[in-house]
């Protein structure tokens, strides 16, 4: 058993630093590089692209990274554990598989963990009894059946840490939970029981904290007039010990912060209960975590509490939900609140005089209201303003109503108010709008695979 290991997170969204996960693994050493590309609208449009092209749906900017690092996987032994792989891990792997062999190295195993994709699977679930009814509504699935782009199960980290135990170097996932990536390898490396529910509870609080990368470094921070660099902004690090304690730090030289505080406001980020943590390998006591300075860019954390994980996976799945469709227009000074207002109910009173079929007709003026609900009061409007952005958005079932609403944007420009500009990129266009459905699944209903090559 080693007495430490480094897990360091290179992504925190498909879409992060390109060349954070290649930092991670040069600027210092670690055990683990993991990345996390996956958020709950992801797996939707990895879904569409899958759906045009079978050898799609998986984070393809991965494969450029793994491509990047294989030298420093095959001299360093760093293993790299991500969910990339989406809804399709089967080609994310081949395409891995493909840059070993070109780059000539034939000792490097990549493990794929899937069956987290139960899209195909529904109707027999829900003939066997499983309605997996919408957890805020109570709704069953069958509602929105038709319209589902996306179905998958929120794995936990069992099915990595048979990977790591199969001997795997690079591991590819669908859909698991961000936390597992992080606390799979602690459970490998220092041999914990599934049932040590302190542990388990430590290893998730520790990938919680990295799981967004950069946003624990001081990015996205409160304070952030505190932090220097922000341009060579160091991704996190943990640091972990047998014993459930571990440390959150960042390599030496590299910008950003990692402090106690740092640490605080990622503690609290996208959880409810701070008792009741959930996820597939424990419930996490978020009021039990203890924090400590411990140097220059380097917390401790310890003294973590959990309990046993419940019988249910979370699923997420995603459904079409009809169209919506903004636009903009950037008023001046003088009276730019004023005009913006009236160019506003000049468009709804067109779309009314058109006829046309919407549900939601909304205007939000931003520079006033564009971030809150502020109401635009009388008061409001004898202020004045250099310039006001003025963005109109319409929701509907009728793709063609929205779009002939988008022909009346740029009219305005010669049939409204004045002192008015902004507008470019030809007509708006309507675009499907993507509903997020939770649901609940007994374990027993599905299993996890996991495949080495």
């Amino acid at each position: 058993m080693k007495d430490s290991i480094r897990i360091a997170s290179g992504q925190g969204f498909w879409g992060d630093l390109p060349n954070a996960p290649i930092n991670q693994v040069r600027k210092g050493p670690i055990d683990y590089l993991v990345m996390d590309y996956l958020a709950e609208v992801t797996m939707s449009i990895m879904q569409k692209q899958k759906l045009r092209n079978p050898d799609y749906g998986y984070a393809r900017d991965f494969v450029g990274v793994v491509s990047e690092i294989l030298p420093d996987i095959a001299e360093k032994g760093i293993k790299v554990i991500s969910n990339a792989g989406g809804v399709n891990p089967e080609a994310c792997k081949e395409q891995i598989l493909g840059a070993i062999e070109e780059q000539g190295y034939d000792d490097i195993k990549v493990a794929v963990v899937d069956g987290d994709n139960i899209l195909d699977d529904l109707d027999t679930l829900i003939e066997d009894g499983h309605p997996l009814n919408n957890m805020e509504t109570g709704e069953p699935i069958t509602t929105v059946k038709d319209e589902l782009l996306s179905a998958n199960v929120y794995f936990g980290s069992r099915p990595i840490v048979e990977a790591l135990n199969r001997g795997a170097d690079i591991v590819v996932t669908g859909r698991v939970t961000d936390t597992g990536l992080t606390l799979a390898p602690m459970i490998h490396e220092f041999d914990w029981s599934f049932d040590d529910y302190d542990k388990m509870s430590a290893g998730t609080i520790a990938g919680h904290i990295i799981e967004c990368g950069g946003q624990v470094s001081g990015g996205n921070f409160t304070d952030w007039e505190k932090i220097d660099d922000f341009v060579d902004i160091g991704f996190p690090i943990i640091e972990a010990n047998p014993d459930g304690s571990f440390y959150v730090t960042k390599h030496e030289d590299t910008g950003g912060l990692i402090s106690k505080q740092t640490v605080k406001e990622q503690l609290l980020y996208e959880i409810g209960d701070p008792t009741e943590y959930i996820t597939p390998d424990c419930i996490a006591d978020f009021t039990s975590v203890n924090l400590e300075k411990a140097g220059p860019d380097r917390v401790k954390v310890s003294g973590i509490k959990g309990r046993p994980e419940t019988d249910t996976y979370k699923i997420s799945a995603s459904y079409n939900d009809g169209y919506k469709l903004s636009s903009t227009l950037v008023y001046s000074w003088p009276g730019a609140l004023k005009k913006a207002k009236r160019a506003g109910e000049i468009l709804q009173g067109r779309a009314d005089a058109l006829g046309l079929e919407y549900d939601d007709f909304r205007v939000e003026y931003i520079g006033v209201n564009g971030c809150s609900e502020q109401p635009i009061t009388d008061e409001l409007l004898e202020e004045e303003h250099e310039e006001i952005q003025m963005r109109v958005s319409l929701s509907g079932s009728s793709k063609e109503d929205l779009n002939r609403f988008g022909k009346e944007v740029a009219p305005l420009i010669l049939t409204g108010p004045s002192g008015v500009t902004g507008f470019a990129g030809g007509r708006p266009k309507a675009s499907g709008i993507v509903a997020y459905w939770p649901a609940l699944l007994a374990k027993s209903a599905v299993s996890p695979k996991v495949r080495i090559f």
